[in-house]
């Protein structure tokens, strides 16, 4: 397992890249410092390794850059209404970093942490497994959690990730990946011309806040339907009042709550021909096209422009915690909550 030095955290504790492989050509580099998928190098159609997300060359960009790239996100992911939960019948205060909403889990971010490591190979693959205990309180929320991500990679080209909590008190957890995906390579300009597909038929609508409302739209004849293969710039820029809301799209789609592993959604990057499945054991997937983007200056020196990344995040619905109607992301103490997301990735033409 090849491993090298990534700098020195603010609190003076040093990091580290590690990099598992596999026997058809691809690598995925990580960080123990935030827990980071720093890259993904596959071969495209022509044998050529291309880096298939966007991220920094050094740590201290990741410290100062509030993009998430690469991100381990916990203990809860999107979006929290009026920055407050209330569980078994004490309300918490967590912090205001998105107007008056709490987004990510506030200013002390899970992914500006250093991890524990394990790394190794079990029957199927290589892994490299990423620990830490968040204390009580920390971010606002209740509970000595223990937080346990497992990165591993199969030669069927599968990068897996595994969660694992355990908290000593009823907590949230909602936990997940923040990486932005270019498959036409990282520094290739926007995802516009990506194709996508995602299997889901129902959106949450949002406020003005990006809180959802509690309704579920359906998308038939919305710009939301990717049921069948669609360019993300097709619809990207339409006349619709929550596209314009998100500034494109950012919306959670709803998938059964039965917590099966299932394939979430499809994307194709048409120059490079590599593709990669999503699948996930979670009934939201929050699909973000990079909206926020803005000339952030990344690895090589490439320029992140508006939506030259798409996140495929998957999670519980954003502030599940404060709506009884959604799927709870509530864990209670003692009881180990387990998920899995895959992203697998293949050559094709189209």
């Amino acid at each position: 397992m090849w491993h090298t030095d990534f700098g020195i955290t603010k609190e003076g504790e040093k990091a580290h890249r590690f990099l598992l492989t596999n026997n058809r050509g691809m690598c995925v580099e990580l960080s123990d410092f935030g827990a980071l998928v720093l890259s993904v190098y596959v071969l495209d159609r022509h044998g050529r390794n291309r880096d298939v997300v966007l991220g920094y060359d050094n740590l201290t960009d990741y410290y100062e850059q509030d993009t998430g790239f690469g991100a381990y996100i916990g203990r809860n992911a999107n979006r929290i209404a009026g920055a407050e939960v209330t569980i078994e019948g004490t309300k918490y205060l967590l912090d205001k970093n998105d107007n008056q909403n709490n987004l990510h889990s506030g200013f002390n971010r899970s992914h500006h942490k250093l991890y524990s490591v394990k790394n190794g190979k079990d029957d199927v693959c290589e892994f490299v497994q990423m620990e830490r205990y968040s204390p009580h309180m920390e971010q606002g929320f209740p509970g000595n959690l223990k937080q346990t991500i497992r990165y591993s990679l199969t030669d069927k080209n599968e990068f897996i990730i595994d969660y694992e909590m355990l908290s000593d008190m009823t907590t949230v957890v909602n936990p997940t990946n923040h990486s932005y995906f270019n498959l036409d390579g990282h520094n290739s300009g926007t995802i516009l011309k990506h194709y996508t597909e995602i299997y889901s038929g129902q959106i949450l609508e949002i406020g003005n806040d990006m809180i959802p409302t509690g309704r579920i739209i359906d998308i038939s004849d919305t710009p939301f339907d990717f049921r069948k293969r669609k360019q993300i710039g097709k619809d990207i820029d339409a006349d619709n009042p929550q596209m314009k809301i998100a500034g494109g799209y950012d919306h959670n789609y709803i998938f059964q709550n039965d917590r099966k592993l299932r394939k979430v959604a499809k994307l194709y990057g048409a120059d490079s021909g590599i593709g990669m499945d999503v699948y996930s054991d979670l009934c939201g997937l929050q699909f973000y096209t990079g909206n926020f983007l803005n000339g952030q200056i990344g690895k090589d020196g490439a320029v992140y422009k508006k939506r030259s990344g798409v996140c495929f995040e998957t999670q519980f619905y954003p502030n599940s915690c404060n709506t009884s109607q959604f799927p709870s992301c509530i864990l209670p103490a003692y009881k180990v909550f387990k998920s899995r997301t895959i992203y697998h990735f293949f050559t094709e033409y189209i």
